[in-house]
């Protein structure tokens, strides 16, 4: 369900193409011009990421790349930060768990704890 003005008493909004992405897997559609936090706004996904400490939903905060808010996964890199990055076709967009960054556990077998 997009959320978008399309028709305004005062304003007018030109036609833009619709360009189609994935979020974490599922493929949605935003607009020529958008950033990929505009258009995941449009499509009413609020939830761009979650509070380390007490897991409490993060949303679009800044809209200019300062905070930290709005990091996700973009086609396979992390903490990409989608308020300021443009949206194009058949981008891949996923959200990041909170247990990104982690090594696998093999990787500490060589060195146990003491």
């Amino acid at each position: 369900m997009e959320t978008r003005i399309t028709k305004h008493p005062i304003l007018d909004f030109p036609k833009k193409s619709r360009i189609p992405f994935f979020f974490n897997g599922k493929k949605i559609y935003g607009l020529e011009g958008d950033t990929i936090a505009s258009a995941l706004h449009a499509n009413n996904i609020k939830v761009l990421s979650r509070s380390l400490k007490y897991n409490r939903a993060r949303g679009f905060f800044c809209g200019i790349g300062k905070c930290a808010s709005c990091l996700m996964r973009v086609n396979n890199v992390p903490n990409v930060r989608i308020c300021i990055t443009p949206l194009t076709e058949n981008i891949n967009v996923e959200t990041q768990d909170r247990g990104f960054g982690k090594l696998p556990e093999d990787d500490f077998k060589e060195y146990p704890l003491k």
